[in-house]
């Protein structure tokens, strides 16, 4: 059983090996659909929608911490895998972006798993943005 759950990650991995890694650019226009409404154009938790929301959105720019861009944690707030103990628990979960064609992508651990390519993306795009 061991070897067919290992041989089934690296099967994904193989079939993700081949596709081009997502660029900041592409975030950017998945940022401007989905994201802007709340955290702004800048990402600072500023936008349109924001007003009078409490607690404020999350200022986007501001995630890593001691030069580090905490992948996994990112990942797991926008595909709404684990919100616990956040202020913004009211953050729609993205659909959408987690559908289509996966890439190989390393959440910090060193292990590359097969990752939706849209919040692969989208994840360039927000380490794109850190202040600083």
């Amino acid at each position: 059983m061991k070897y067919l759950i290992s041989f089934g990650i690296m099967a994904a991995l193989v079939a993700c090996a081949n596709v081009s890694m997502p660029e900041a650019y592409e975030g950017r226009g998945l940022f401007a659909e989905n994201c802007v409404q709340c955290h702004g154009a800048s990402g600072k938790g500023d936008g349109p929608w924001a007003k009078g929301m409490k607690p404020r959105p999350a200022d986007l720019t501001k995630l890593t911490k001691n030069g580090v861009f905490p992948r996994a944690y990112v990942l797991s707030v926008i595909d709404g895998y684990d919100r616990t103990g956040l202020p913004g628990k009211d953050m729609p979960e993205f659909g959408l972006l987690l559908e289509g064609d996966t890439v190989p992508l390393d959440v910090g651990d060193g292990v590359l798993t097969p990752t939706p390519r849209p919040l692969a993306a989208l994840l360039a795009y927000l380490e794109s943005i850190q202040a600083g």
